[in-house]
Order: C-alpha cells, then structure tokens, then sequence
C-alpha cells in the first residue's frame, strides 16, 4: 500500500491564502503482480470527516479509510478548512483533490468514471454540498471545468440550514452569520439543491440523533425521490450522533443497540457494488 500526505496547496497556491492549508491522506492499494494487471483501475473514495465545520474528526477519517481500502479502492482522506474560514472555501479544497485525482489517474491507478464520496455528519454535509452544486460559480472561478462525483453515501449528515432541523453550529461556523439569511438557508440547503444531475446517494442515520435531526436524512432521500434518482436510506432506531464505524474501534463504548447501527458499512458495500463500484479483475 502506497501512503502519503498531500498538501493541497503546493499543487494549488490559493488554496493557502488566508492561512488555510488543506491536506489529503491517500491510500494506494498495489497492484500485486500474482493477483492483479499492473494497470488495473480502481474507483475511488473521497472521505470527509466531520466536526460542525470546527475540526474534522479523527475518528471518521483514517478508520473510514482502512474499511474501504480492502474493498477494493483508492481512498483519500481530506482535512478541509474549518472555521474561520468560511464557504466557499472546503468547496473548493474538494474540487481541487478531485482534480488532482484526474491528473494523476494513471499513476495512481484511479477509475476516475468509479468516483464516490462518503461524508460524516457536516462532513456529509459538504459532500452533498459537492455533488448538488459542483459546478456553482463561487468553484468555477477557480476550476473552470470542476468535475461531478458519481454516488455519494452521507452518513447521519447535516443537509438543511433550516433553522426547523439544522444544525446551527455548523451553519455559523461555514457563514459566519449567527442567525441564517433567507439566501444562506436556499444556497445552503442540499435538499433544495438536488437536480436531475445529482448522483445517487446511500444514506444512514439514528432515529434518536439529537445533534443533527434524523430528518435532515430523510429531506435529502425526499429530493431524490422527486427527481427519481437512486437512493438507499437506513434509519436505525437507536445511537447517539457521530457513531462513525458503530464499534469498539470509533466509540468509547457500544451496546447491542448501537452495535445494530453498525451494519451500515456492510450495507454501503453492496450498495456500492451495485451501483458499479467493483475493482477490475
């Protein structure tokens, strides 16, 4: 396996202006000459940690990455920009790793057609953010012709600026704006942003979130639905928010109600698979 630390802002200079310095950590599976051509492509996990846009969760980063890597992918792990740096900063730091991914597919073996991107809570938010709004004017400045991502799997995400379900840490935190405008709650609201162009997307939440809202979720699928794309939601009916992996690798402690939860991850693989997110042979 091939790791390393990529800072973002070597490979694009504006990206560090204003302090920020944005990195990705990226696991390369090898081709291992008895199993594999050596030019196989793999599709590719971009990983989004949460943490209410205020720090990105080590526990939904690295533990993330070493599920999905023997299934098969290239994952990257990105720690965006938090506050206070504001939107559309942690857009842009997305763009810029997914165009980084496409200069490099043949050296790193990526199927760029194969690309997915899980998010953790605000982490989900960002990466439902990407995949509705890719393409918004504030990363065509900088990206011209920025690149869509091919399914996403949003787990216990932040998706609404409406105050009736939001989480208002993490919209403070992204607008800088204690109390959400009308623009903010239309412009930040990944539910209102879904189109006929969004990827499908796997979701999962806790019934008893009383962090993010389960209905945040369920929004989200409800959009889908309007636009007839593919969809995949799991509500448990008990775990307390940022769950990550549901076990004795990511939680102080679990018990048989939260350990149900953790199927999720067996779930999103066949899901994936279904949606043709397989390793060539």
């Amino acid at each position: 396996m091939k790791h390393e630390i990529i800072h973002l802002k070597e490979k694009y200079p504006f990206l560090g202006e204003n302090g920020c310095d944005p990195t990705v950590e990226m696991y390369l599976p090898y081709n291992m000459t008895e199993m594999h051509r050596q030019d196989k492509k793999r599709p590719c996990m971009i990983v989004c940690p949460g943490g209410g846009y205020s720090m990105c969760s080590q526990r939904e980063s690295e533990p993330i990455a070493l599920h999905f890597l023997p299934q098969g992918f290239n994952v990257f792990v990105i720690t965006y920009s938090v506050a206070p740096h504001r939107f559309p900063t942690q857009l842009r730091e997305v763009a810029a790793l997914i165009e980084l991914i496409y200069e490099n597919a043949d050296n790193w073996n990526c199927n760029t057609e194969k690309l997915a991107i899980i998010g953790f809570s605000a982490g989900g938010h960002l990466a439902a953010h990407y995949t509705t709004a890719y393409n918004c004017k504030e990363v065509r400045q900088v990206f011209p012709e920025s690149k869509p991502v091919n399914a996403s799997l949003l787990c216990y995400p932040v998706i609404t600026a409406d105050p009736a379900y939001s989480h208002k840490g993490s919209f403070v935190n992204l607008s800088g704006r204690e109390e959400p405008t009308p623009e903010d709650i239309n412009y930040f609201s990944c539910d209102r942003l879904v189109n006929e162009s969004t990827p499908p997307a796997f979701l999962w939440h806790t019934a008893e979130d009383n962090c993010v809202p389960v209905m945040n979720s369920i929004l989200y699928a409800s959009a889908l639905g309007r636009y007839k794309i593919p969809f995949e939601l799991h509500i448990y009916p008990y775990g307390w928010h940022g769950l990550s992996t549901a076990d004795y690798l990511t939680n102080n402690g679990t018990n048989e109600k939260t350990d149900h939860a953790a199927a999720w991850l067996t779930v999103a693989e066949k899901w994936l698979r279904l949606m043709g997110f397989k390793a060539e042979i």
